[in-house]
């Protein structure tokens, strides 16, 4: 950790009028603490150990004596447990005067993201005496913002998955009838091919598969795509050690794409431009605004156009390392988002309606929020549905 690092969240601690920041770990539980104090998570970790930022003065780490450097590259005082009363002994001499602490917690589980720390660890810091209060803002602050080498890497990762997007569709016509478990295997060589890499293979769902979310093609079983089928495709990606992109389109494997599929997906693009007038309108009058207020202005689109009940995820999600990242996400249905969208981070705007044993459409794009602008990425954006066979 660098130390205008510490200083940033000493600051920041102090802002929140907290006593410190707690880190927990047990077999690398907190993936989060790892990411933002710098630690190689590849490492031997298999004891419990703590570090403690305060607001002001140096920080803490408790090591067991099986892995007595498991912290040595943080800054601070080190203290070594040999037992668990040990353990407990050093910690509430290292919190001794603190009142309220942050750790990786989110009251209610509002948040699963956040939600790292056991909750008899949370009990026992109680029984201190201290206040335990959530880190989401804080995780939010120095997890989910980017540097511009992440931000550069970002435009690179979605100039990728939008060209692949249509190769995929290319492929499509040039080799129908073409299963979707082939297509998405050949968007996965194309990811290899440019030097992309990605947590799990992309959705490739035509029909009524395309009205189940997050459908996985089979390598056995997978529908073939032919004339006549409507075609879902969600893909996301990212340069080795960077942050991702994360796009969906929609065709229809013919000429002209029927009125039904266009309707549908009106709602939903509406839907997306309602979320992203909403948040270039806030950023134009300098107001901040929470993730449930994106997926509200979102969601009354679909809502008016009599699909709300079909509409059955969050509008968007934040996006870093992992494609579900830790920052804000839109979301004000499946959790009710509270914190403050930031600068610098990046979410997806992906609205949907699926209409169960018929299809399902999605449209997504990504925001990335600088200081005074919020940018579409990975454009141009989807207008229309993709009438596959058309003549070009």
């Amino acid at each position: 950790m660098e130390p205008r690092q510490l200083s940033d969240m000493q600051d920041a601690l102090r802002h929140e009028q907290l006593d410190g920041w707690l880190f927990y770990d047990f077999r690398g539980s907190d993936p989060l603490a790892y990411r933002i104090l710098g630690l190689d998570a590849t490492t031997i970790s298999t004891r419990r150990w703590y570090y403690f930022i305060p607001a002001q003065g140096e920080p803490v780490g408790l090591v067991s004596s099986v892995e007595p450097h498991r912290l040595d590259v943080l800054p601070g005082q080190k203290r070594v447990f040999l037992s668990w009363q040990q353990l407990h002994a050093h910690l509430a001499e290292t919190l001794r005067g603190v009142r309220r602490v942050a750790m990786q917690y989110s009251p209610g589980n509002a948040i699963p993201y956040i939600s790292r720390v056991d909750a008899g660890t949370i009990e026992h810091i109680r029984q201190l005496g201290i206040e335990v209060v959530s880190a989401a803002d804080l995780v939010q602050r120095f997890e989910a913002v980017w540097s511009t080498a992440q931000w550069e890497s970002h435009l690179r990762a979605a100039k990728g998955v939008r060209e692949i997007v249509d190769e995929a569709f290319a492929y499509i016509r040039e080799h129908a009838p073409v299963s979707e478990y082939t297509v998405q295997q050949f968007i996965l060589q194309r990811f290899a091919d440019r030097g992309l890499t990605t947590h799990h293979p992309p959705i490739v769902a035509i029909n009524a598969h395309s009205a189940d979310p997050h459908f996985e093609p089979q390598p056995r079983g997978s529908s073939l795509i032919q004339s006549g089928d409507f075609v879902l495709i969600d893909l996301w990606a990212k340069e080795p050690n960077g942050v991702y992109a994360d796009i969906t389109w929609t065709g229809f494997m013919g000429a002209e794409v029927p009125a039904r599929y266009r309707e549908i997906f009106t709602y939903v693009r509406n839907a997306r431009d309602a979320a992203i007038a909403f948040v270039q309108e806030r950023m134009r009058r300098e107001q901040s605004f929470a993730g449930y207020e994106v997926d509200a202005a979102s969601r009354q689109v679909i809502v008016d156009a009599g699909y709300g009940d079909y509409f059955v995820h969050r509008t968007g999600h934040s996006i870093g390392e992992e494609v579900h990242g830790n920052g804000a996400n839109m979301d004000g249905l499946e959790t009710r988002d509270e914190r403050r969208v930031l600068p610098g981070t990046c979410f997806s705007i992906e609205p949907g309606i699926y209409l169960q044993g018929e299809f399902g459409v999605r449209s997504e794009i990504n925001i990335y929020m600088t200081p005074s602008e919020a940018i579409v990425t990975g454009a141009p954006m989807q207008t229309e549905v993709v009438a596959i066979l058309a003549t070009r």
